[in-house]
């Protein structure tokens, strides 16, 4: 991997976006930049509160503003400073149009993205996924990490596959982007109906193929419902985990690998998980 993409709200950045993709890109040897949404639409005051305020005039929003700016730059010194520590090499953009249509743009010249779960580029907070985060997912142009609001190392790899393209592309990509330790458990895991028998889609071929990019690969096969039987499954995992999967898309690419499979994981889980588009 050679370029990582972290994208940090200014106002309030979030601290576990910022050790995720310092630490990625330490054990990658990959650049960094750091992208400040710092939209022009988005301050940390209300403007109405403000022009409808008694006595509020020009040299208040203006203040306003200049405070605002303060804390953007102070956010991106102190990420400059986390990566010098790491030793990494970094970059900083502070983008001021649009945050959604200037991150999907960075992210056409990224290998990977790394966003908090939790962010909304406005003041309000919202449930998770957010809806930047359900905006942002079916049109970026690179894989997606998608963290927890805490951050904890990856100790395991879990690929959630159910025999189609998407999902299998999705492995492709963790394989050729991340490095990780050879002795990390890595687990393939799908779903079947309760009348399937308990082999994997194309058995013999996933199987070679998972021997290729993660030999310690081991396989569960669940019965039941996918999102309530993958879920419970999942949640029920001790180690911090990243799971891989693929299919978030406008079109219901996969049979179950899709986008309210993502919507569910990530709500429920507190866990890293990684989206690639086919």
């Amino acid at each position: 991997m050679k370029k990582i993409i972290a994208a940090l709200d200014g106002l309030k950045p979030s601290e576990s976006t910022k050790q995720y993709a310092i630490e990625l890109a330490r054990i990658n040897n990959a650049f960094l930049t750091g992208v400040f949404l710092d939209d022009f639409t988005y301050t940390s005051y209300n403007i109405y509160d403000v022009v409808t305020k008694d006595g509020a005039n020009e040299r208040d929003l203006e203040q306003f503003n200049r405070e605002d700016s303060a804390r953007r730059d102070r956010a991106g010194n102190v990420f400059g400073q986390a990566c010098r520590e790491a030793g990494i090499a970094y970059n900083i953009h502070h983008d001021n149009n649009i945050a959604l249509q200037e991150l999907v743009h960075e992210s056409t010249y990224a290998d990977l993205l790394v966003i908090d779960s939790s962010e909304t580029f406005q003041q309000r907070p919202d449930k998770i996924p957010t809806r930047f985060i359900r905006d942002l997912l079916p049109d970026v142009h690179c894989p997606v990490l998608v963290v927890p609001q805490e951050f904890r190392p990856i100790e395991k790899l879990v690929f959630l596959y159910d025999g189609t393209p998407s999902s299998v592309y999705a492995i492709k990509m963790v394989s050729y982007l991340m490095h990780f330790p050879e002795n990390i458990p890595a687990e393939v895991v799908s779903v079947k109906g309760f009348y399937e028998d308990l082999h994997l889609p194309d058995n013999r071929l996933m199987k070679e193929f998972m021997k290729r990019h993660f030999p310690q690969s081991s396989f569960v096969v669940l019965k039941g419902n996918a999102e309530t039987g993958m879920t419970d499954y999942l949640k029920n995992q001790k180690q911090p985990m990243m799971v891989a999967m693929g299919a978030y898309g406008r079109s219901n690419i996969s049979r179950w690998l899709k986008q309210s499979m993502g919507n569910v994981l990530m709500k429920e889980l507190n866990t890293c998980i990684f989206i690639a588009h086919h």
